[in-house]
């Protein structure tokens, strides 16, 4: 694979549907995911109308209950493993990007040592915090808010994932104190080996407290340049909406659209189309995992992808001749299994465009980094070191 010249002149639009597995990869076990399918189970359990995501070859992947495959699909298809030892937003995200984690963050699924918990509050100047255990974050709002809204204490929480989250009343603790909390929090567990830490704002009286869209992620930067910068330095700008930018540490984002939740985030990529904006469009679409997947909603998930199904048409009616979509998910979080965490699975990968071949099966691809590599080849710049491009596999009169 050579690198031809740059193409500025071009666009590509990749849009994660976060969480959206397809079933578990063959070491779910060695992650506790043995059994989980996130599309099988949701169809099985509440059935699925998705008609434009089965036109474009969804159904065709593999067998899902209730939904046949189409006899002629109108884009590309195929699954993707994850080669990267995590289930986790960023190692998902990094790896679309050619980044390979080969070890997993730390993680500390009996909450953090109280050494830490200690240095936190005195270098934040409170007298201590809450929770400092593994929940759903709507849950542990419900079980703490009220202390926290009496004291002002911040309610801490992790997950089975890399994380550490910060949850405050927007009433309580003004937004960029909380942000500032967050980055006194970065500092002392990035050398830990965590992945992220969050800021959860919610708002509302007990016992109706919402979680609000002021979310902000503090991620460790990837450990190697990713496709992002290759783009940067090839003068191809890259628009991150939602929490792109965040993923990975605003490192090669030329735009930062910050989103609130699925309808906004495709409104803005839209936007985008619409606009004539070139070079790579990657949207990531969170509602799916933060608010059904890790809250064990089979039946909310159900409607968010039928909901994300009937406004595809229109972006799709936006894309111009040239243009390539890519449609995909950083990991799994089944809705039926056990527990509130993410769960290791395939993803799925559609693909589609005006010189994109109807009906092509892409098989199970061996990492996510082939759409990077893909990518990589679709903007002539320098390929990746991990995946393989499938982009020959695409053309019409291949």
């Amino acid at each position: 694979m050579s690198a031809q010249t740059p193409r500025p002149d071009r666009r590509a639009i990749l849009l994660i549907m976060d969480s959206v597995g397809i079933g578990e990869m063959p070491d779910a076990a060695s992650f506790g995911d043995a059994g989980s399918d996130t599309l099988g189970h949701i169809c099985a359990r509440v059935g699925l109308k998705v008609p434009t995501l089965r036109g474009l070859g969804l159904a065709n992947i593999r067998p899902l209950p209730g939904l046949p495959p189409v006899e002629a699909p109108s884009g590309a298809f195929g699954r993707m493993a994850e080669l990267s030892q995590g289930k986790d937003t960023s190692t998902g995200h990094w790896e679309f990007c050619g980044v390979v984690t080969e070890e997993g963050f730390a993680t500390f699924p009996d909450g953090f040592p109280d050494a830490l918990l200690e240095r936190f509050a005195a270098q934040i100047g409170v007298a201590g915090v809450l929770g400092n255990k593994a929940a759903s974050g709507t849950v542990i709002i419900e079980e703490l808010g009220q202390e926290h809204v009496r004291t002002g204490l911040p309610i801490v929480y992790t997950s089975a994932d890399p994380v550490f989250q910060i949850a405050a009343h927007e009433d309580v603790v003004p937004i960029e104190v909380l942000y500032t909390w967050c980055e006194v929090a970065y500092a002392l567990v990035a050398p830990m080996g965590l992945g992220r830490v969050i800021a959860r704002p919610f708002v509302g009286d007990y016992p109706n407290y919402t979680r609000t869209y002021n979310r902000r992620d503090f991620a460790v930067p990837p450990p190697r340049a990713t496709l992002l910068e290759r783009l940067a330095e090839a003068g191809i700008e890259v628009s991150g909406v939602g929490k792109i930018p965040s993923i990975f540490s605003n490192r090669g984002i030329a735009r930062d659209i910050h989103t609130h939740g699925n309808a906004h985030g495709m409104e803005e990529t839209i936007a985008l189309v619409r606009g004539g904006q070139r070079g790579l469009i990657f949207t990531n679409l969170v509602d799916f995992d933060a608010l059904y997947g890790h809250r064990r909603d089979p039946e909310g998930y159900a409607a968010c992808l039928e909901e994300f199904d009937a406004g595809l048409p229109e972006l799709l009616g936006a894309l111009e001749a040239g243009d390539l979509l890519l449609i995909s998910a950083d990991h799994g979080n089944d809705p039926t299994f056990p527990g509130t965490d993410h769960t290791r699975e395939y993803v799925p990968l559609l693909v589609t465009g005006s010189e994109v071949a109807a009906g092509v099966n892409l098989g199970t691809r061996g990492t996510f980094a082939d759409v990077g590599q893909t990518l990589a080849d679709f903007f002539g710049v320098e390929p990746m070191d991990a995946g393989e491009s499938f982009l020959g596999l695409l053309s019409k009169g291949e």
